[in-house]
């Protein structure tokens, strides 16, 4: 097959720090070309992932519809070129909007909850040339209600990057790792660490100013240093294996629907279990008490954490091979990929 990938504008593939989506669309570009087929990509100019040809956007940063018209037009010029068997789209549904009568398949996959105007309207236009794809069941359910033909595709991982780790000391530390938000509950970790006399090793960006500033400085700041609460800042890749690895839990108490979360399929791959709550794709990804434990309120993750020793750190490895590693989700994009261009 001939398939044309887009990314966002806004930032290259694969990403130079963060960017999970670009990580997926890098992983997919070269998976897709050892199995034979032909990968076109349209992306940030600053993108290093070899594809077969290359369209980099006109505006990386589009705001106003001038940037937004540019980078139509770059797609249409892509889909000129190349003359793809299938579009998949990891960028902005507008851009899509041109070709509402054109017949070749087209994939729209969401990393984030879809808005319901455009699913709808987008959906009727373009009729069954237009499939969704979304990064969880739970995100799908939410677009079915807007309209359109949808499945979920969970986000891959590349497992070999990940070092499996089967014994651990009594006092491994608990880990948080995501960005330091709210919604991602660092101060409930912090709450249950203490309840339990154990060790946490927090890890992620966080805010300075605004809503994100105050509760870095009001929830987080006051308790490092003391109890065994410690920041150890940002992490690059080689840096999250190290300290996933060592964790005896990975807890990210979320406080919303997670549409997926790959940190948590990253925490498996290292045998470590996750402590979380049972909200968006969480139940999705760790079967709770058996890749670690899903769960509300403070009191709950405590009984939690008195539990890991109930739980295997092969299981959450095998979790993670059989379910979320690069071969695996690069087949079920496949798969969708073939149906829709034999039913074309």
């Amino acid at each position: 097959m001939r398939i044309l990938l887009t990314a966002d504008p806004i930032l290259p593939v694969p990403p130079i720090l963060y960017g999970g989506t670009e990580r997926i669309i890098n992983v997919l570009v070269l998976e897709l070309r050892n199995r034979g087929h032909s990968v076109g990509l349209v992306a940030h100019g600053d993108s290093t992932v070899v594809a077969d040809v290359f369209f980099p956007w006109s505006a990386t940063h589009p705001v106003k519809m001038p940037g937004h018209i540019a980078n139509i037009l770059t797609l249409r010029r892509a889909i000129a070129e190349f003359k793809p068997d299938i579009l998949h789209s990891f960028s902005r549904l507008l851009y899509l909007l041109p070709f509402v009568f054109s017949n070749f398949p087209k994939v729209m996959t969401y990393e984030r909850p879809p808005t319901a105007f455009t699913v709808r309207w987008s959906s009727r236009l373009h009729g069954k040339s237009l499939f969704f794809t979304g990064c969880g069941e739970h995100l799908c359910r939410v677009g079915e209600g807007y309209g359109g033909r949808w499945q979920g595709v969970h986000n891959c991982i590349e497992i070999d990057k990940f070092t499996f780790r089967d014994n651990l000391p009594d006092d491994a530390p608990l880990v948080f790792l995501s960005r330091i938000e709210a919604l991602k509950g660092a101060h409930t970790a912090i709450e249950v660490a203490r309840r339990t006399g154990r060790r946490l090793l927090i890890a992620g960006n966080h805010g300075d100013s605004g809503e994100e500033g105050r509760y870095w400085r009001q929830e987080i700041l006051p308790h490092l240093g003391k109890d065994g609460i410690e920041y150890v800042g940002e992490v690059d890749d080689v840096a999250k294996n190290s300290l996933l690895g060592q964790a005896a839990a990975m807890i990210v108490p979320i406080e919303w629907d997670e549409p997926f979360g790959i940190v948590f399929a990253e925490s498996l791959a290292c045998g470590t279990p996750v402590i979380s709550s049972p909200r968006g794709a969480l139940p999705e990804i760790v079967r709770d008490g058996v890749d670690g434990f899903l769960v509300d309120g403070v009191d709950a993750a405590c009984l939690a954490v008195g539990r890991l020793s109930e739980l295997s750190r092969r299981d959450c490895r095998m979790r993670a091979e059989v379910n979320f590693s690069v071969p695996v989700i690069v087949q079920r994009y496949e798969d969708v990929y073939q149906s829709l261009v034999d039913k074309r």
